[in-house]
């Protein structure tokens, strides 16, 4: 089985990828249990949150990693990660740097969901 680090590479190089090419995809990896903050603001629920990502101002976007810490979480398996990097939306030329954490639990089958979502823009 692999470890909580490198669970935490492959699960980070797969949302972001995701994410960038189709953000209206990334339902699977959350469940009605799910949270995410995004800007302060928080949904609940699968659908609820793919709703949220999808309406988001942009059409294109990129993320680019600059940071990735993991700690496994709980006594049940979960795994914590904190993610800082840059991301260009649409025609923008200048990155805008971010923070995103999530919280990775067992889904019982061999995988994890995420739990807990936070997003944040780093500014200054």
């Amino acid at each position: 089985m692999a470890n909580f680090q490198d669970i935490a590479k492959q699960f980070t190089e797969f949302y972001y990828n995701q994410f960038d090419q189709d953000r209206k995809q990334l339902g699977p990896l959350y469940r009605d249990n799910s949270m995410l903050t995004f800007e302060s603001d928080s949904v609940a629920g699968g659908a609820n949150i793919v709703s949220k990502l999808s309406g988001l101002p942009f059409e294109k976007v990129k993320h680019a990693v600059s940071t990735l810490d993991a700690q496994p979480s709980g006594e049940n398996g979960g795994i914590l990660i904190l993610v800082t990097g840059a991301l260009l939306v649409d025609e923008e030329q200048r990155p805008m740097n971010y923070s995103q954490t999530f919280q990775l639990l067992p889904d019982g089958s061999g995988s994890y969901f995420i739990f807990n979502d936070i997003f944040k823009l780093v500014f200054g």
